[in-house]
């Protein structure tokens, strides 16, 4: 095992640096190894534990970071914002419940707000919220992380030490919480996790892909208006196929995108169905029967006051959270979270398409189809003078393998005997992970898309009209006149000869000169109408 995630009970380091301690109370053990180390004592359910003396996490926290020293990431930020709006809007319900006195409620209000700030007078979130992202599948860690750090910025405020929010004679002061009793009031890891997992997934997809994706939408609707008077040649197969208007092409990009609007809805509606008040099973044992709705309409008005609202299109102003109708399905499965992810694949496979049909029509510059001109962003060769690369749809087209790849992790996540099993999905922070990785990814990329090559996109009107005139595929649109066998046999000669099928036809005075400009205009093949069938 290498030294730096070694770890074990007789004191050798672990991954932060604290050394780990027997948890049993009254040797002295622990006192005696905390001397002079910069660390302070925490107890929880288990024993003592040493932690770092300027963090606001305890006992719990430590034990989660010793024990999952796997990948080095912990939980994403968005859970943990998630979690410290999930915290205020629990003990709003609480004091309107009576079960928390005003300043025991004020108290978390102050810390939640906090945390949800990033923390920043107490050297931000990371230092705070350590645990691993590969830690137990409940997100028990994360959920006992926020309630410690939330009852230790309690007792800054009431200007007692870090780790007092145990002590009896601490907890008879006004406004003094406990991280289980107080904080933690009506709840569970196994459906505040959950809850954190939607309203991260929730503001993410509706505070940065969604106003991405529409961006992108709207570009490409301008440029298929500014374009359709401009026609070139469709392909089939890879192969020249009948005419078709640039503008037609670029409106089904905006057409792919615009569907990816309405998937984005649809997930926001999947998502604002939260699993709290199931608590431990889904059963809301040591919850108010009102909890889960109460909370679901407290974080709805939270949210709503953020004050981020999208530019149009959606309709979408605001986040509408509500209760979970079946709290056994919403804690015992994760398939939201799946459908949302597969949403996210299939937004990231219409952008793929997309960046790699502009990479195809752009390529070149004398030697491609280059009937569009991308936008020269850096030198694209260390031994080729001159060579610009299409940089920016191949960053595109990664982004979305990995979002594919999020994905297929995601779905195993949901897995039922992998992560859904029995009365609890034992996966989340995995599928947390990469439900946000995925929205994060696709929302950066395409608002690089966006300005870094379609703001600076341009058609070859020239190329464009230089291959429509030589492609064989013109010969289409004399089939209802000459019939298919005859047009079948005119395209092979015309490519023998290397001549134009206006050329041979012309030449061979199949008909005359206005009846073949007629038929051979390529504009008009872009229309429907006419007669007969081209094929595939």
């Amino acid at each position: 095992m290498p030294k730096s995630i070694k770890r074990s009970e007789d004191g050798k380091r672990g991954s932060n640096g604290v050394k780990s301690a027997k948890a049993h109370s009254g040797t002295g053990e622990v006192k005696k190894l905390a001397a002079g180390k910069g660390t302070r004592i925490e107890k929880d359910s288990m024993g003592e534990m040493l932690v770092p003396a300027d963090v606001l996490y305890g006992a719990s926290t430590q034990r989660a970071v010793l024990n999952f020293p796997v990948s080095g990431q912990p939980v994403p930020t968005g859970i943990i914002t998630a979690y410290a709006m999930l915290k205020r809007a629990c003990a709003q319900v609480n004091l309107d419940l009576g079960r928390l006195s005003g300043p025991q409620a004020r108290s978390i209000f102050e810390a939640c707000d906090q945390i949800a700030s990033g923390l920043k007078n107490h050297g931000g979130i990371a230092k705070h919220f350590p645990v691993d992202v590969f830690q137990t599948g409940s997100g028990t860690s994360t959920n006992m992380n926020a309630n410690e750090v939330i009852a230790n910025l309690v007792c800054l405020k009431l200007r007692k030490p870090i780790g007092s929010s145990k002590d009896p004679a601490y907890l008879k002061i006004a406004g003094a919480v406990h991280p289980n009793d107080h904080v933690n009031m009506g709840q569970s890891s196994n459906d505040t996790f959950p809850t954190a997992m939607h309203i991260a997934a929730a503001l993410a997809i509706h505070d940065e892909l969604l106003p991405a994706v529409q961006k992108v939408a709207q570009k490409l609707e301008e440029q298929a208006a500014a374009w359709d008077s401009i026609v070139k040649i469709g392909r089939t197969h890879l192969q020249d196929a009948t005419p078709i208007r640039l503008g037609q092409e670029f409106g089904g990009y905006a057409s792919q995108m615009w569907h990816a609007m309405h998937r984005l809805e649809s997930a926001l509606e999947s998502l604002a169905e939260l699993p709290i008040g199931g608590t431990a099973v889904g059963t809301g044992i040591n919850a108010h029967e009102e909890f889960g709705k109460r909370v679901s309409a407290a974080l709805t008005e939270f949210v709503g006051q953020r004050g981020v609202a999208l530019q149009a299109i959606s309709g979408i102003d605001s986040l509408h959270f509500r209760e979970a109708d079946n709290h056994f399905e919403a804690q015992h499965a994760k398939d939201a979270c799946v459908e949302v992810s597969g949403l996210l694949k299939t937004i990231a496979v219409s952008a793929s398409k997309i960046a790699n049909d502009i990479r195809w029509l752009g390529s070149g510059p004398r030697c491609g189809i280059g009937e569009l001109v991308l936008p020269a962003v850096q030198p694209g060769s260390s031994i080729m003078p001159g060579k610009v690369n299409p940089v920016i749809c191949e960053s595109m087209i990664q982004v979305c393998c990995q979002v594919i790849g999020n994905d297929a992790a995601v779905t195993l996540g949901g897995l039922g005997g992998v992560g859904s099993l029995l009365d609890l999905n034992v996966a989340m922070p995995m599928m947390a992970r990469n439900l946000l990785e995925s929205i994060h990814l696709l929302a950066a990329a395409l608002n690089m898309f966006h300005d870094n090559l379609l703001v600076g996109l341009k058609p070859d009107e020239k190329r464009c009209k230089d291959l429509i005139e030589g492609s064989l595929a013109m010969c289409t649109s004399l089939v209802p006149v000459i019939g298919y066998d005859a047009s079948a046999a005119l395209a092979k000669e015309a490519y023998a000869q290397g001549k134009t099928i206006r050329a041979l036809a012309s030449e061979k005075k199949l008909l005359s000169k206005d009846k073949l400009d007629a038929l051979l205009d390529p504009h008009a093949m872009t229309l429907p109408g006419g007669e007969g069938s081209a094929g595939g």
